[in-house]
């Protein structure tokens, strides 16, 4: 009993005095200290890092609007990871924790660690070879294996692909193989249209041409005049004639639709006719009527 009372009344000696809630208190508030500094470090970073990326754009020595806005979110990400790293590191020391010999085990227990890590290995090495290699940036359009969107995120271990119903994919960087990015390059816009058979080809390849020579003025996503190709198939029961169009990158699917309703005004102005589908209905009673009146004049 004796030796409780005592370690109970160590406890409260050592509870009630007033230097242990004193130092309790101060570690905190230099905790919170240390955290709103980091947060206010990381927002003047990030600022100071988007107008030097504002003051290149003046500079003849720049990179694409794509690249900067991939080495901007990137930055911004390594920035945050190292000052709470840091902040990390200034807590434990508030409350006198041996940083250096924590470092130092650390440093063991990574090296076995990272055995077993080899696909975050592989993610980040991946990450790196995507971003400084400039295979598809922030913005762009790609398609990946069975994913396919925008670019919303590009980091050192995964990317964010945003379908186009809205759906946000997140990828390991360490799975992503075979690319193919629809935002380098431009883009061509097919449209095919249908002429009846009884109508004039010859008149109907005029009109569309005519129209074609105006519609880069009206459209500033067309590269260059559409083409005509010509007939690109003869149909059941119309003649398709195939156009083009070069355009800028993914702007295909709009320049498309305006196409079609171009091109169907213009042909309705001009009495051009396009095809629907016609059934021939036979009666078999007349076949048979018909056909004994064949056998009997025989």
């Amino acid at each position: 009993m004796n030796v409780l009372k005592e370690a109970y009344q160590s406890f409260m000696n050592y509870m009630t005095d007033p230097a242990i809630w004193v130092g309790i208190g101060q570690g905190f508030i230099k905790v919170l200290l240390i955290f709103i500094v980091a947060g206010v470090l990381i927002r003047i970073g990030k600022v100071a890092l988007h107008n030097i990326f504002k003051i290149r754009t003046k500079s003849p020595l720049r990179v694409s609007e794509r690249r900067e806005a991939t080495l901007t979110r990137l930055l911004d990400n390594i920035l945050t990871y190292v000052i709470y790293f840091i902040a990390f590191i200034m807590v434990l020391e508030v409350f006198t924790i041996d940083v250096t010999a924590l470092l130092a085990g650390a440093g063991v227990a990574g090296l076995a660690i990272g055995f077993g890590a080899q696909n975050l290995v592989r993610d980040i090495i991946t990450g790196f070879f995507i971003i400084f290699e400039d295979q598809f940036s922030v913005g762009d359009y790609i398609r990946t294996g069975t994913f396919e969107g925008t670019v919303e995120e590009i980091g050192l271990r995964i990317t964010k692909i945003k379908s186009f119903t809205g759906e946000i994919h997140i990828l390991p960087n360490g799975s992503i193989q075979d690319v193919t990015n629809f935002s380098i390059a431009n883009s061509v816009a097919i449209v095919d249209i249908s002429i009846a058979y009884e109508g004039d080809i010859g008149k109907a390849e005029k009109v569309i041409l005519s129209l074609l020579e105006e519609l880069p003025k009206r459209y500033e996503d067309m590269v260059k005049t559409p083409e005509l190709l010509g007939v690109q198939m003869l149909g059941a029961s119309d003649v398709v004639l195939r156009v083009t169009s070069e355009v800028k990158p993914m702007k295909h699917f709009a320049i498309s639709r305006a196409l079609r309703k171009e091109i169907k005004i213009k042909l309705d102005e001009n009495g051009i006719e396009i095809p629907f589908p016609r059934v021939v209905m036979y009666n078999r009673v007349e076949e048979a009527d018909n056909s004994g009146k064949l056998q009997e004049k025989g």
